[in-house]
C-alpha cells in the first residue's frame, strides 16, 4: 500500500515544489564548489593522476557507508529531519575538505562528504517523490534542473576564486553560509513525514522478498542511468584538469570547459520533460547518448579551447535528460511503489556518480587523460545500446 504523507494546511504545493528547489540547488552547490576546486587541491597536494583517482574513490566508500544508514533514519524520523541534518553536515565536511594538509586527511573528508552527499541525495528525492504526487504531470526534471543550475553557479564561483586566488576553504566557508542560509528558509516548508513506516513486520518482510525479484525490470534503467551518471561524475571530477593538462587553457579559462557543460546541462533539464513527451522516452534516451559520446569525441580528437568547450556543451545537453527521465520512468513501474523504485534505480545512477571519477584517475595513470575521455564515451555509447534494448 502506498505511503500517506499528511501535509500542514501552510504547506501548499507551490510552497513544498519551492522549498524542495532550494534544496536540491543548495546541494548542486555544494557538491559543484568542490568539483571546481579539485585541480587546486591536487595542486596543493601533490597528488598526481593516478593518486587523485585512488583519493576520489574515498567518495563511493562514504556512499557505499551511508546506503544503509540512510534508510534506516529515514524510516525511523522521516526525509525531513534527516534531510535538514545531513544538508548541513554536507556544508560542513566541505569546508573540512579544504583544511586538509595531507592525503590521509583529505581522504578522511572525503569519506565524510560521501556519506553526507548520499543521505541528502535519498532524502532529497523522497521529498520529491511526495511533491510530485500533488501535481498532475512529472516535475522532477526541473528538481534536478535546479541541482544542475547551481551546478553551474557553482562553477562560476569556482573560476572566480581560482582567477583571484582565493584558497579552497575561504571559498567553501562561504558556501557553507550560504547552505546555511537557504536550509533556515525552505526548512518551515517540507513535508514532514515521521512516523510514516510500514506497520505489520512481516509484511514488510514478504514485500522485500518480493522486491528482489521485482527489481529485474527496473535493472536496465539503473544501468542505464549508472552509464550516465559516469559520465556526468567525469566531467565533475575531470574537466578542469582536462583543460588544464590537455586542453592547456589559461589559468583564467581552466574552468570554463565545466562552467559551458553546467550552462547546457541545466538549460536541458528544464525542457526534459517536454521533449519526451513530444519524441517518447526511448528516443530521448538514444538521442541523449549519441550527443554525449559526440561531444567526448570531439574533445578528445580536437583538444583545442574552443572545440573542446563545444564538446562539453553537447555532453552537456547530452547528460542532463537521462536521469530525470529514468526517475520518472521508475516512478510508474507497475511492479513496486513509486518511492522504492525511485531509490533503487537512483542508487544504482549514483553509485556510477561517484564510481566514475576514480575509475578515470586510473585510467590517466595507465595511458593517458585523453585515453581516460575516450572511456566516457564508451559509457555514453552504451546508454545508446541499452536504451535502444530496453522495454520502455
Amino acid at each position: 500500500m502506498a505511503e500517506t504523507i499528511s501535509i500542514k494546511p501552510v504547506h501548499t504545493r507551490r510552497t513544498l515544489r519551492i522549498a524542495v528547489g532550494v534544496l536540491f540547488f543548495m546541494a548542486g552547490l555544494c557538491f559543484s564548489s568542490w568539483a571546481s576546486r579539485i585541480a587546486t587541491v591536487q595542486q596543493n597536494l601533490g597528488l598526481t593522476d593516478a593518486a587523485l583517482g585512488a583519493v576520489l574513490f574515498s567518495l563511493p566508500v562514504g556512499l557505499m557507508l551511508s546506503l544503509p544508514f540512510s534508510g534506516w533514519a529515514i524510516t525511523k524520523i522521516g526525509s525531513k529531519k534527516v534531510l535538514l541534518s545531513a544538508i548541513v553536515v554536507y556544508g560542513i565536511f566541505l569546508s573540512c575538505l579544504g583544511l586538509a594538509e595531507n592525503t590521509f586527511q583529505l581522504i578522511i573528508c572525503l569519506v565524510c562528504f560521501g556519506f553526507a552527499s548520499n543521505a541528502v541525495n535519498i532524502s532529497v528525492n523522497t521529498q520529491a517523490v511526495a511533491t510530485e504526487r500533488m501535481y498532475e504531470r512529472p516535475i522532477m526534471a526541473s528538481f534536478h534542473g535546479l541541482w544542475s543550475l547551481a551546478g553551474f553557479v557553482g562553477a562560476g564561483i569556482g573560476t572566480a576564486m581560482i582567477a583571484n586566488h582565493i584558497n579552497p576553504f575561504r571559498h567553501f566557508i562561504t558556501v557553507l553560509v550560504i547552505l546555511a542560509t537557504g536550509v533556515a528558509v525552505a526548512s518551515r516548508y517540507l513535508v514532514d513525514d515521521t512516523g510514516v513506516a510500514p506497520r505489520d513486520k512481516k509484511a514488510v518482510s514478504i514485500s522485500l522478498r518480493e522486491r528482489l525479484k521485482q527489481m529485474m525490470p527496473l535493472l536496465t534503467l539503473g544501468s542505464i542511468a549508472f552509464c550516465s551518471m559516469i559520465c556526468e561524475g567525469a566531467m565533475f571530477d575531470w574537466s578542469v584538469i582536462y583543460f588544464k593538462k590537455v586542453v592547456v587553457a589559461p589559468i583564467a579559462l581552466q574552468g570554463a570547459g565545466f562552467t559551458a557543460f553546467m550552462l547546457t546541462m541545466a538549460s536541458g533539464r528544464f525542457v526534459a520533460d517536454l521533449f519526451a513527451g513530444r519524441f517518447g522516452l526511448k528516443r530521448t534516451l538514444q538521442v541523449s547518448g549519441s550527443l554525449t559520446l559526440t561531444g567526448l569525441l570531439i574533445a578528445v580528437i580536437f583538444p583545442h579551447l574552443y572545440t573542446a568547450m563545444a564538446g562539453f556543451m553537447l555532453v552537456g545537453v547530452g547528460v542532463s535528460s537521462v536521469v530525470p527521465m529514468v526517475y520518472s520512468a521508475a516512478g510508474r513501474s507497475k511492479t513496486m511503489s513509486a518511492g522504492v523504485a525511485l531509490a533503487a534505480v537512483s542508487t544504482i545512477g549514483f553509485i556510477g556518480f561517484l564510481v566514475g571519477p576514480p575509475v578515470i584517475g586510473f585510467i590517466a595513470g595507465l595511458a593517458t587523460l585523453r585515453a581516460s575521455f575516450v572511456f566516457i564515451a564508451i559509457m555514453g555509447m552504451s546508454v545508446v545500446i541499452l536504451s535502444t534494448r530496453a522495454k520502455l
